[in-house]
């Protein structure tokens, strides 16, 4: 039976800002100041053209910074066991 990639789906930048519950300028700086946030995907050369990220990619970068904090909380609490 033949492997198949996990489809690739994209959400648009104005959806990603619901998510994540901030401004168009909140995202660009969140994008701006985290060199690993995933990078868009934009449809097109003009300034008009539709901007769209790889959801699988936002969602492996989730789940880093989500494992990033729960490190730094079993860290914090290992020290204060001691």
């Amino acid at each position: 039976m033949p492997t198949h990639a996990p489809k690739k789906y994209l959400i648009s930048h104005t959806s990603l800002q619901h998510c994540f519950d901030k401004s168009r300028s909140g995202l660009e700086k969140l994008r701006e100041t985290d060199p690993s946030f995933p990078r868009p995907i934009k449809f097109g050369p003009s300034k008009q053209a539709g901007v769209y990220f790889v959801v699988a990619e936002v969602e492996a970068w989730l789940e880093s910074k989500i494992s990033e904090r729960d490190g730094v909380t079993q860290d914090l609490a290992e020290r204060e066991d001691q």
